[in-house]
């Protein structure tokens, strides 16, 4: 629980009081409030999003209007408490956590100089709200304090390393104005629902005809929070098929018995029948979850990325959606499919895959090295992974020894 353990940044703060989550008010705003792709639109000549010109003020575009949304529908005057869900550090190269840095920054006062139509909020003479980040570990390791700060910069961490949390001031009740949350995965859960057995007995081809309990983590269903910015890459995915939306929920800060049943339906339906399938059984569970227990009961809207290199091999961001419900989703994966799942035209005899080490410790991780290749490998054919940064089987030291064992 304490992420001092971790070498992070400094001890937990206490859980928050039990209460129900902050039903969200209405709306006005559409249910995808921005799909922008590089190539396409106002951005046809890019190649990628540039991250201060098009991406910051497009993320400080919505948030304004989402403020002056709840202004008109008849809320306080400005959000008190906000929580942004980004991944951790094992997706390092989705990019958001320079988002989740510039949402930070907006809900700071920080301007946004590529722009003069957007201004940094709140107003002045109102207060800033206070902002918890728990990034989306599942099961991973909690990031350690030099991964926190080179994946969402030391504007961020200095501020929660600050006695009041870098905005002026405590909260009175213990908390600093930013928190950064390790998730727990065992015991800080609660469990919102339960999946239908008859789905999950689809989903798994009979093998499991029990309920799926849908989990989240306390800090996101009890914490009242007035907004919930769920952040994160879609990319094809070996359990889910496509990586993100709902799942960063569910499963990155789900609980125990929602993480294990999960991966478990994926395994029985099969990794090659799911890899880069946007709606599939699984994702059916989890959209049914979304459908019943969170809409209308938690003030959630998705800021999803689609990464890609370009000729020279770089990574950049190649489109940008904002949304509340699946449509955001299904625009990022159509996007995804065309710069992240590539076909060959015959199968190969030889594949090598490099894991880099910063962000692969693990067999659990780095046996994307496998999942990710073997639609394209020959009967036969070799896989050659090189792993310097490999040392242990998974990624909790419970579930290494029990594979250990």
């Amino acid at each position: 629980r304490s992420i001092t353990n971790h070498d992070v940044l400094h001890a937990m703060p206490a859980l928050p009081a039990p209460s129900r989550p902050r039903a969200p008010l209405p709306t006005s705003l559409p249910s995808l409030y921005l799909a922008a792709v590089a190539g396409e639109g106002s951005y046809e000549h890019q190649l990628h999003l540039d991250l201060e010109s098009d991406v910051r003020p497009a993320l400080y575009r919505f948030l304004a209007d989402l403020d002056a949304d709840r202004r008109r529908s008849g809320g306080r005057r400005d959000a008190e408490d906000v929580m942004i869900l980004p991944p951790d550090y094992t997706r390092f190269h989705s990019m958001a956590g320079d988002l989740t840095r510039f949402a930070h920054d907006y809900y700071r006062g920080v301007p946004c100089r590529a722009a003069v139509d957007v201004a940094a909020a709140p107003p002045p003479g109102t207060g800033r709200p206070h902002v918890d980040i728990l990034p989306a570990l599942g099961t991973h390791a909690p990031m350690t304090s030099p991964q926190v700060r080179s994946m969402f910069g030391s504007s961020v961490c200095d501020a929660a390393e600050a006695e009041d949390g870098g905005g002026g001031g405590s909260d009175g009740g213990g908390r600093r104005d930013t928190e950064i949350i390790v998730h727990d995965w065992r015991d800080d859960t609660v469990t919102i629902g339960k999946v239908p057995a008859s789905l999950v007995s689809t989903a798994t081809r009979g093998s499991v005809n029990r309920p799926w309990p849908a989990q989240l983590s306390r800090w996101i269903w009890e914490g009242g929070h007035d907004h919930v910015f769920s952040v994160g890459q879609v990319v094809p995915h070996e359990v889910t098929g496509m990586a993100n939306y709902n799942k960063n929920l569910f499963v990155g800060a789900g609980g125990a018995d929602s993480i294990n049943l999960s991966h478990f339906i994926g395994a029985c339906h099969g990794m090659e029948n799911l890899m880069g399938v946007a709606d599939n059984p699984l994702r059916d569970i989890l959209n049914y979850a979304s459908e019943h227990f969170l809409h209308g009961r938690l003030p959630l809207w998705y800021v999803l990325t689609v990464m890609g290199n370009d000729e020279n091999g770089k990574i950049g961001m190649k489109g940008l959606f904002i949304g509340n419900d699946i449509e955001c989703y299904r625009r990022a994966c159509k996007l995804s499919l065309r710069h992240n799942f590539t076909v060959v035209d015959e199968p190969l005899k030889e594949v090598i895959v490099y894991l880099d080490p910063d962000e692969y410790h693990s067999t659990w991780l780095g046996n994307k090295s496998i999942y990710r290749t073997r639609m394209a490998v020959a009967d036969g054919g070799n896989l050659i992974v090189i792993a310097p940064g490999v040392r242990k089987f998974g990624e909790d030291d419970a579930c290494d020894a029990l594979i250990r064992r």
